[in-house]
């Protein structure tokens, strides 16, 4: 039994009023909350166990050492990756991404190459492609979007040309809620040698993630989209490509040895950590994951399709109101306008009525050129939101259309 009320109570900030209103908490593209055991791993790390990891012959270093470490395996559990040297420990997705870029692609990018990504991508998705590029005169190449927010694959195989030498594309939209079937951008792809990168940011909350499955060569998340700390997200990359890829920073941890005339590398995955990493953020991170693995990605999956279903009957219900992106497979995203009305002031009065959303370009002003409006207002839920709460969403939007006129 999925028990939200029983889940609710995990969540401390759930608990909280907003200008004398229950919160009703619908940011979770942008961030999910933490449950207690999260908030807990990270207060008793502090209070009990810290201590620098690596190399401490000391109990607190040891202890801190086991814990960062056992958190790389509960990683690799949860993404189903081969090896333990495959995940890689970064401060997040855009940090996974630029480190892809700098350490895999920058050293085989020649003048006249070309990255393919889609036109749905998150900014943190296009950037860095987009300056290496710049940087070696090379070109971004564009898998165009349809009208209902569905990617254009047919003409997949004539952008996937012997030019193409990566393609990077998001599994789940953050502004549309868009599911890719990345299975046939990856089986294309490699069809022809290309490797594949995979921005999981929103797709490893609301999904299982099988990364051998997948067959696809890197995959990113972060952790504070799936109920762990800011400050901390993985990078899975297939071991033959950590192998042969050089450090993407230097410093403390990534090393072997050092003298003046040469230094020698760690092993993977530490030739890619440099510095004292994010200690209690690994950790928090593997206990989010725990937490979601007990109460079943499935479930949670499955619950929150009757939320979207809900949600997506209700808003369709209200005049002025047009929800951009209808994809057939969609997570639990709603992006929306009212006729007449900036989702700044949208999001405003919905906040005064204890509504949290977020409003915007949401770092995909592509996607927003596409559909020729400025921002949306974006409604995303999570498995410890309510059709109650969907209700409060839309009595605010109703609030809102009054207010404007």
């Amino acid at each position: 039994m999925f028990d939200v009320n029983k889940i609710r109570s995990e969540f401390p900030i759930l608990q909280t009023e907003v200008y004398g209103k229950p919160l009703v908490y619908a940011d979770n593209a942008a961030s999910t909350q933490k449950p207690i055991q999260v908030i807990n791993s990270i207060s008793e790390l502090y209070s009990q166990h810290y201590g620098n990891i690596h190399r401490g012959v000391h109990y607190l270093s040891q202890k801190s050492t086991a814990l960062y470490e056992g958190a790389r395996e509960t990683v690799r559990k949860f993404i189903n990756a081969d090896k333990l040297a495959e995940i890689v420990f970064v401060r997040g997705t855009t940090e996974g991404v630029n480190l892809v870029a700098s350490s895999f692609l920058d050293p085989i990018f020649q003048p006249g190459d070309e990255i393919l990504i889609s036109e749905m991508e998150h900014h943190s998705n296009i950037i860095p492609w987009q300056m290496l590029a710049e940087r070696k005169r090379a070109k971004l190449k564009i898998i165009p979007l349809l009208e209902n927010g569905e990617l254009n694959l047919s003409v997949l195989p004539d952008l996937l040309t012997e030019k193409v030498k990566l393609v990077a594309v998001s599994q789940m939209s953050n502004s549309l809620g868009t599911i890719n079937d990345v299975s046939i951008i990856i089986d294309q792809a490699h069809g022809k040698g290309i490797p594949v990168l995979i921005d999981g940011a929103q797709s490893i909350a609301h999904m299982p993630i099988d990364v051998q499955a997948m067959d696809c060569d890197f995959f990113v998340f972060s952790g504070h989209k799936i109920y762990g700390p800011t400050g901390i997200g993985i990078l899975f990359a297939k071991e033959q490509h950590l192998l042969s890829m050089q450090p993407y920073q230097g410093g403390g941890d990534m090393i072997l040895s050092v003298s003046f005339e040469k230094t020698e590398y760690n092993e993977i995955p530490y030739k890619f950590e440099a510095g004292t990493p994010n200690i209690a953020g690994a950790i928090g991170l593997a206990t989010a994951l725990d937490y979601v693995s007990d109460l079943s990605i499935t479930a949670i999956d499955a619950y929150e399709q009757e939320l979207l279903r809900y949600a997506t009957q209700q808003f369709t219900q209200i005049d002025g109101l047009r929800i951009i992106g209808n994809a057939p497979k969609k997570g639990s995203i709603i992006s929306f306008v009212l006729e007449g009305i900036h989702p700044h002031d949208v999001g405003t009065i919905m906040d005064l009525e204890g509504v949290a959303v977020r409003t915007g370009h949401h770092c995909t002003q592509p996607v927003m050129d596409f559909y020729h409006v400025p921002a949306t207002t974006r409604v995303s839920l999570s498995f410890y939101n309510t059709k109650a709460e969907i209700d409060a969403i839309s009595s605010a939007i109703i609030k809102v259309k009054e207010l404007m006129g």
